[in-house]
């Protein structure tokens, strides 16, 4: 029991860490600091830097999943259910920014690690599939659209759904 507590300690930690000052502002000395913890129990737990990180990651993952989730509930049609995704991106950029920006740190840093990439990859193809599950399945697909698959559709909405999350001043 006393393992998992310190760990989940410094996994709590490296999320607030990493989400409110980004990943190259985060010194691990920082993490262990915020944790309560000494600096090498943070190797006893996630092997290195990376490995602490990719926890980090599965929980924004976890985070993005339930949320998008429950946004979907929320609508009937497809147009409700589109557009109730649309307002949790606006929403989240407004009242959680700091997943927003971890997500966009992590995605850039994604670049450089094959590990986060295929993280980050897991990601946005469950997000993808969630669109297509519960949208597209639900749309008849016509007019300039209609000689694409639903997973390309669901893909492009997915990266729209980022731009959906600008504030307001552009317009809705």
């Amino acid at each position: 029991m006393e393992e998992k507590t310190q760990a989940q300690k410094i996994l709590d930690a490296a999320y607030n860490c990493i989400s409110s000052k980004g990943y190259a502002n985060v010194s691990l000395r920082e993490i262990a600091d915020e944790a309560g913890v000494v600096l090498s129990q943070l190797n006893y737990y996630f092997g290195n830097k990376e490995g602490l990180f990719a926890e980090v990651i599965k929980i924004m993952i976890n985070k993005y999943m339930k949320e998008i989730v429950k946004a979907l509930r929320k609508g009937e049609s497809a147009k409700e259910k589109l557009l109730s995704i649309i307002n949790f991106f606006r929403e989240m950029l407004k009242n959680n920014p700091e997943l927003f920006r971890m997500l966009y740190d992590l995605t850039g840093l994604s670049i450089w690690s094959t590990s986060f990439n295929d993280l980050l990859k897991e990601l946005f193809n469950g997000i993808s599939e969630l669109i297509e599950e519960n949208i597209l399945s639900k749309t008849t697909l016509n007019g300039s659209l209609k000689g694409y698959s639903s997973k390309s559709i669901a893909r492009m909405i997915l990266g729209a759904m980022f731009g959906t999350a600008i504030p307001d001043s552009i317009g809705t």
